[in-house]
């Protein structure tokens, strides 16, 4: 899943400072909101970790989520609803629920890939991490340190990852191991390229909404950012472990 169509972050600035109603937003402050997206980012995907290895611990767990479909298509809905949801709901709810959803959605997110850890070894999960982690750090590093206006990148990344979303609903009824294969590595260049497009998106927009410093608007514009990246990440690492993954 991904919600990067939607236009939370459409208006684009340029440069590290921006001048507002006299109002100075100093490289700093961008620095502390940043390293709040991050922060952020990085406690949804430990949420995520453990609630998976919960749930993969538990063996009765395991058999009433993976009996019966129903469930798991139920908590995928409910996600999407949760993404659109907390989207359109951000400048209206205090910033605290903001965090709770979010944090509720990495918990349901560890619920729904719990099963990677009966798929796959637990080495080659722990090692598709760490590549994940490398190429997430090196795209996002590019992101928000290139002059170079990645706009361009966007309107081709998200073709990308609706043709993705198209080719695997059919593939649902095709079965094809092919296809499958295919969707999957066109997944990884549009995820990792996503991470740089979404990164410098973030940082240009919290320039330009955040003229007053850390505030609650700010950090609420930081904590959606901390979700897209988290977004991008899992995406990111459910492609390539079904490239590097081991059978278990």
């Amino acid at each position: 899943m991904n919600n990067n169509d939607y236009d939370f972050f459409n208006e684009r600035t340029r440069g590290l400072e921006y001048q507002n109603e006299g109002t100075l937003l100093t490289n700093s402050t961008v620095a502390t909101l940043m390293r709040n997206v991050y922060m952020w980012m990085a406690l949804a995907l430990v949420i995520t970790a453990f609630t998976s290895m919960a749930i993969a611990n538990s063996q009765q767990l395991i058999t009433t989520l993976f009996s019966n479909s129903t469930y798991m298509i139920v908590l995928v809905v409910v996600q999407l609803v949760m993404v659109v949801a907390l989207t359109a709901a951000i400048n209206r709810i205090p910033f605290v629920l903001a965090g709770v959803l979010f944090a509720i959605y990495a918990i349901l997110t560890g619920v729904t890939i719990s099963s990677i850890f009966l798929l796959y070894t637990a080495e080659s999960i722990a090692s598709t991490f760490f590549i994940t982690a490398g190429t997430f750090a090196i795209m996002s590093v590019y992101g928000y340190f290139t002059k170079k206006d990645l706009t361009s990148w966007g309107r081709i990344l998200m073709m990308g990852l609706i043709g993705i979303v198209l080719a695997s609903v059919v593939n649902l009824f095709m079965h094809s191991t092919m296809l499958t294969w295919i969707t999957t590595y066109v997944g990884v260049v549009v995820f990792v390229g996503l991470t740089a497009y979404d990164t410098q998106k973030i940082k240009e927009s919290i320039i330009q909404h955040g003229s007053h410093g850390v505030n609650d608007g700010t950090m609420k514009l930081a904590l959606m950012g901390s979700f897209i990246l988290y977004l991008d990440f899992i995406n990111l690492f459910l492609k390539l472990l079904r490239i590097f993954g081991k059978r278990d």
